[in-house]
């Protein structure tokens, strides 16, 4: 519920929600759609990959509801599955794939668009403890390496500990926020 209404997914019964100064209240839908496409990227806990689509072609995807042209979103696409270690896995469809692999890829499509913030539910949530931390290092990565805004949602402390910064919420209200040990000290 949380990353639905700050990513203007559902509408908020009341409050606020700007992102890069913009009031997603103040859109219409087909406005947020956009503003969403161009601006946000997603990474589910269920991957939410297309069967019938190859790697590359779910990476692909967001571009091309974008408005860009397949022969700009191939290269890009490719791009992106390099940046997540996937480049010789790019033709295998979903199924084909570890779980950790379609999780990469799910990565990938939600970098694609070299969004503003990058939403992440739950990713680590279907992988062993072996793949999530791959993916916790490769997303800690990518927020160093291109300065990527992420708000991840966790129930893993292990996880979250991993986190520049860690709230706390029950019931819809934020208790507190902490600073990781392991990150204060670095």
């Amino acid at each position: 519920t949380l990353l639905n209404c700050v990513s203007g997914l559902d509408d908020l019964s009341k409050g606020k929600v700007s992102v890069e100064g913009t009031d997603l209240a103040k859109m219409s839908d087909d406005q947020k759609s956009e503003f969403r496409a161009k601006r946000m990227g997603f990474i589910f806990q269920a991957y939410n990959l297309l069967p019938v689509l190859t790697a590359q072609e779910n990476v692909e995807l967001p571009l091309l509801l974008a408005g860009v042209s397949e022969s700009e979103a191939h290269p890009l696409a490719l791009d992106a599955l390099k940046m997540v270690g996937l480049t010789e896995w790019k033709s295998h469809k979903p199924m084909e794939l570890s779980g950790g692999q379609q999780q990469r890829v799910t990565i990938a499509r939600a970098l694609v668009n070299k969004p503003a913030i990058v939403w992440a539910d739950e990713p680590t949530g279907n992988l062993d403890s072996e793949n999530s931390q791959e993916i916790i290092k490769l997303l800690r990565s990518l927020n160093k390496q291109y300065g990527l805004t992420l708000v991840l949602v966790s129930h893993d402390q292990q996880i979250a500990q991993q986190t520049d910064r860690i709230v706390h919420m029950r019931n819809g209200v934020i208790e507190r926020e902490v600073i990781p040990t392991a990150v204060a000290a670095a």
